[in-house]
């Protein structure tokens, strides 16, 4: 999985295209997390809307909510988080993918960084 093929919010959660579109979040907001300990992720069916709170993760050293990159109705959720949240740390790009959206309108993937824009975002 490479993460230059990927579009980024600037709050830390990538997208990968696709029908369903998956989203995760960056290696650097692991980074700044730490240890992962919890993972909550919304239910299947849960309908999001880009930008609103879809979730929370808990660290060692912090809680953090997740933001909606795009509108979309979830319809995978990766459960392997709840038995092993540390996925998040050691893969986040790919076994730590946190859910798949069936986009609502595929114009929003235009509001997303590249990886080149995103790092310039967070180096900051």
């Amino acid at each position: 999985m490479n993460p230059d093929d990927l579009l980024y919010a600037s709050s830390h959660e990538w997208v990968r295209r696709g029908d369903p579109a998956t989203i995760g979040i960056t290696h650097f907001a692991q980074d700044q997390l730490g240890d992962v300990v919890y993972v909550e992720l919304p239910v299947v069916g849960a309908v999001l809307s880009a930008g609103e709170i879809f979730g929370n993760v808990e660290s060692v050293k912090t809680a953090s909510d997740l933001y909606a990159p795009v509108s979309g109705t979830v319809v995978e959720t990766n459960t392997q988080l709840v038995e092993s949240p540390e996925l998040l740390n050691t893969s986040p790009y790919d076994k730590g993918w946190l859910i798949k959206v069936k986009l609502d309108n595929e114009e929003d993937l235009g509001n997303l960084l590249d990886r080149a824009a995103y790092e310039t975002n967070v180096a900051h």
